[in-house]
């Protein structure tokens, strides 16, 4: 026998044990597979997922599909084996652990009231905009914290909703900020104020700080909304990439006739307080799970669309959208007319 020969019979059983570790043996990796869609003008339990009261709603035909994606949960002991499976799926993808999970130190549970948390706040965000396009005054100034022996102690207390100071309405914390410092130093200033549903005024005899006029108070934006709106998600999808499509159903809900004209209509996209569309992870795998539940139309996040070469959309549209009045410029394009030209994110889409 060969050295050679030896070598080759000492080194195959060692070869053996690491093909088979490979496989066997976790990677830091995640699969993101297509998820669900929902229509979020449908019902969620029996009840209509956008809900109403204090306001005429209308129920028309048509779907707007929130997409969504399935991934393995930060637990899930993934091979070499199952990572080759999905990398070869046409609509499946491989993502960095660290990429799907950021904070290392997280848990299942944490995971999921992240997500509960992101939702909650993309409804409030989704509500806002909606209401705001059809003209109603909904953004407000609350007071998130109120520094100890600061010039407002006693006089503001957190979660106050500050209308007007000096006689001077305000809508958001830099018009807040602004209007204190307008005021002298020292000075007396007037504020309007909500708390707990009772119109009060204050009066605040200003600090000195940085040479401006202070009160001492953390301040952040907050909704007053003229009547009830609910959005009934299924408590098991969190996140805020439904933001944009829950908008545009709370929209539609609160408008006669079918924003849709009838048809199905998907999308994806966060949605900031100002109207703005944001980018979201696994486009590609939400874009087949909306053509597989037969929508026409999916609207892609401006952001997002160096993501969406190569994704499966079939004959469904592509449309690329920065706003949420874009977006409802573009349905509205598409429903009179499907070929309609409409932003995209380059051809073929």
């Amino acid at each position: 026998m060969t050295h050679r020969t030896l070598a080759g019979l000492i080194a195959l059983p060692l070869v053996i044990l690491l093909l088979v570790l490979a496989w066997v043996v976790p990677l830091p990796f995640t699969i993101y597979s297509p998820g669900p869609t929902v229509n979020v003008l449908g019902q969620f339990a029996g009840k209509s997922i956008v809900q109403v009261e204090g306001h005429k709603s209308y129920r028309d035909d048509g779907e707007l599909r929130m997409t969504t994606v399935s991934e393995t949960t930060r637990n899930a002991k993934l091979g070499l084996w199952s990572l080759l499976g999905a990398w070869m799926s046409k609509d499946d993808a491989v993502y960095p652990f660290s990429v799907a999970y950021p904070n290392p130190t997280g848990t299942l549970k944490s995971d999921e009231k992240q997500g509960q948390v992101q939702m909650s706040t993309a409804q409030e965000d989704a509500v806002a905009v909606a209401l705001r396009k059809l003209g109603y005054d909904v953004d407000r100034v609350a007071v998130a914290q109120v520094e100890a022996h600061a010039p407002a102690t006693g006089a503001l207390k957190q979660g106050d909703q500050i209308l007007a100071i000096d006689g001077t309405t305000v809508r958001t914390p830099e018009q807040a900020v602004t209007a204190v410092q307008k005021a002298k130093p020292g000075s007396r200033i007037t504020l309007g104020l909500e708390r707990r549903g009772r119109h009060l005024t204050r009066t605040v005899r200003s600090g000195t700080k940085d040479g401006k006029a202070y009160l001492g108070v953390s301040l952040g934006a907050t909704y007053d909304f003229p009547f009830q709106v609910k959005i009934g998600i299924d408590p098991d999808i969190g996140g805020p990439s439904a933001g944009l499509m829950m908008a545009l159903s709370v929209y539609d809900t609160l408008t006669p006739g079918s924003l849709t004209g009838g048809d199905h209509i998907a999308g994806t996209g966060t949605i900031d307080p100002d109207g703005s569309v944001g980018a979201i992870g696994g486009i590609q795998q939400k874009i087949p799970g909306a053509q597989h539940d037969g929508a026409k139309l999916f609207l892609v996040p401006a952001q997002n669309c160096q993501d969406v070469v190569g994704a499966d959309h079939g004959s469904m549209r592509l449309v690329k959208v920065s706003t949420f009045n874009g977006a409802l410029a573009a349905i509205k394009a598409w429903v009179k007319d499907h070929d309609a030209p409409l932003p995209s994110c380059g051809s073929g889409t």
